[in-house]
């Protein structure tokens, strides 16, 4: 099966073709994998830090219990089939600023029911949503390696704070490097907005020892996160992570501080 992409000025964009999966695919940005579906079982999971998003997904509500879910930053929307995949009926909706991108994942890998995709700025979406519309907001959205510094900041949060439900849920995909200055003071920005949150990562991550992804959950009510299923979810992965919370949390995020909009 061939590679099907596009390249701009800047930016080459393959989806190649899983050779051990006829239905897997892998999208490729500039060469990096960016992201992995199974259409035949969006339910297989490829990497580890989705595998930690989806495992708030999975712990936010009964199992199977529809849910109305925010997705900033496409990808090949491996996430949104996936809740399409565990929880039939959910209403979604996924905002990604490449136009280009969406044009090729839809016409080539066609969203499920009930996943809508909105070419827009990730920020400027949230700002114009109502209040109380979603159970969860989700967050993965990077220009190279890089998250945009408008979704970085209190500010940002508290928009997407505000467009949650009071049990809604938000997550948010970093990635960093020792020693984990963007996680922490994300931990303290996200701490200013929320009443909860955790983090959860690999052991060598947390430990210091290499690059990677940290995925960050929070909520609006004290009580809501899931912290025990959460670990349990994260030790038993193939990538065994770790949960941080409570006195944990503030210890790993000790001395940071809240990251704001520009004055």
């Amino acid at each position: 099966m061939p590679r099907r992409g596009l390249r701009s000025a800047t930016v080459e964009t393959v989806l190649a073709p899983d050779p051990h999966h006829p239905a897997g695919w892998t999208l490729f940005v500039d060469g990096v994998e960016q992201s992995y579906v199974d259409l035949d079982d969006p339910r297989r999971l490829r990497f580890d830090y989705v595998r930690r998003m989806a495992s708030v997904l999975d712990t936010a509500a009964p199992v199977g219990v529809p849910l109305r879910a925010l997705h900033l930053g496409g990808g090949a929307l491996t996430l949104p089939r996936y809740l399409a995949a565990t929880r039939p009926g959910s209403a979604q909706r996924v905002v990604d600023r490449d136009a280009s991108l969406m044009d090729l994942v839809r016409r080539e890998l066609p969203p499920p029911p009930g996943v809508t995709v909105e070419v827009a700025d990730a920020r400027e979406a949230v700002a114009a949503e109502p209040s109380g519309r979603y159970d969860l907001v989700l967050v993965d959205v990077y220009e190279g390696a890089r998250m945009p510094g408008h979704l970085t900041t209190a500010e940002f949060a508290a928009e997407a704070a505000r467009a949650l439900r009071p049990d809604g849920l938000y997550a948010v995909n970093l990635t960093d490097l020792p020693p984990l200055v963007f996680s922490r003071a994300q931990v303290a920005t996200l701490r200013s907005v929320f009443a909860e949150v955790c983090l959860i990562a690999a052991g060598g991550m947390l430990g210091g020892r290499r690059y990677g992804n940290v995925v960050l959950a929070a909520a609006r009510r004290p009580g809501r996160l899931p912290i025990a299923r959460l670990a349990t979810r994260a030790a038993r992965d193939p990538a065994p992570g770790r949960v941080l919370a409570g006195a944990a949390l503030s210890g790993f995020a000790a001395g940071a501080r809240p990251v704001h909009d520009p004055t």
